[in-house]
């Protein structure tokens, strides 16, 4: 037997080979008790704090650490027998890749695991949660070609005459994706800017709607209508956008005018009587004022807030309220203004000038 042990085969006797073997059996136990005990009651103890990112440290662990530790040992455990130059460049060469992964893996694991956790902390909006895949896949795509490259200039190519024909390649692809890169470019600005988001009802132009979806290139709106207006965020980014969802409350500015033979009675109590009405519909009153002498009517001007920015309450406010004035000007007797002549004929053998009036 212990000839046997001792006969050697690629450099390393029997013995060696039964050793490793043995120290590997022995680490994969060890790896096995830690994932099902340990890990497990870590995560009991981590699901009783108030703190959720230590769950994810510890989700983190069991998926990563544990498993590349447990490829890095045996590597350890391998190398100590007597490899050919060719095997243990492989080996290496392994190991770096095995490296790469689960280092990128942790690093892209922890970050969105960290950015998950701060948008729940400011109790953003599923919506939001949705629109950040996009910058995190973007993240994520850097973070995995950083890793690469690290890769590469561990492996022992040269990195510099990589990444400066990456720069000539970039430049290339860069002016044949201009409206790519500038779609893209906006995305991010919408993202951290947040002009809008989903479910906000926006102009721009002669276009609205409401948001539906906010892609890296486009961002989908639907249209009063019922029509999908697809929009490139470039375009957005660079016009001016109202917001109508972010509205508190909205202001209207409305003026009336009366005719000429109205009472200075009348006129005195007008500002009273647009305020009466403006409160008992249900409007915050800012201010009523004979505003001008027009060419055939006496000008008010009055101003009110609607406390809502729903549309359809906006309209039905205003819908009452017009028709409260209109009420009110019949029941005192006032007449509305419009567009008329009065024409005056002198006539030399009269003390009296009579006068027609068109009204038009």
């Amino acid at each position: 037997m212990q000839d046997f042990l001792k006969q050697i085969f690629w450099k390393n006797k029997v013995l060696d080979y039964a050793i490793v073997l043995g120290w590997m059996i022995f680490v994969w136990m060890i790896f096995k008790i830690c994932k099902r005990y340990i890990i497990q009651l870590l995560k009991k103890i981590t699901s009783k704090t108030e703190n959720k990112f230590d769950d994810q440290i510890v989700v983190a662990a069991e998926r990563f650490v544990i498993p590349y530790s447990y490829l890095f040992i045996n590597y350890v455990i391998i190398n100590t027998l007597t490899l050919s130059p060719k095997i243990d460049k492989i080996f290496s060469a392994g190991l770096s890749v095995v490296t790469m992964y689960y280092a990128v893996r942790l690093i892209n694991y922890l970050f969105h695991s960290l950015v998950l956790l701060y948008m729940s902390i400011k109790n953003e909006p599923t919506e939001r949660v949705k629109q950040l895949n996009g910058v995190l896949v973007l993240i994520k795509v850097l973070i995995w070609g950083a890793g690469f490259i690290m890769l590469l200039d561990n492996l022992g190519y040269n990195v510099t005459t990589i990444i400066a024909g990456l720069g000539v390649g970039g430049i290339a692809i860069a002016l044949a994706a201009q409206n790519i890169l500038s779609d893209l470019f906006s995305y991010l600005v919408i993202f951290f800017d947040k002009p809008f988001e989903i479910g906000d009802f926006i102009v721009v132009g002669n276009t609205g709607g409401v948001i539906e979806r906010i892609g890296i290139k486009t961002s989908h709106l639907r249209s009063l209508d019922g029509q999908q207006l697809v929009m490139p965020n470039a375009e957005l980014v660079k016009s001016t956008i109202h917001n109508y969802k972010r509205m508190e409350r909205r202001r209207v500015v409305s003026s009336i005018g009366v005719v000429y033979n109205t009472s200075t009675v009348h006129l005195r109590q007008l500002p009273g009587m647009l305020q009466e009405i403006v409160r008992t519909a249900g409007a915050t009153f800012d201010r009523a004022h004979l505003k001008s002498f027009g060419d055939f009517s006496i000008n008010f001007e009055y101003v009110y807030y609607i406390e809502t920015p729903d549309y359809l309450i906006y309209m039905n406010t205003v819908q009452n309220i017009n028709l409260a004035v209109f009420e009110k000007f019949e029941k005192e007797g006032i007449e509305f203004a419009f567009p008329s002549q009065t024409i005056y004929l002198a006539n030399a053998n009269q003390n009296e000038i009579p006068f027609i009036t068109e009204k038009q």
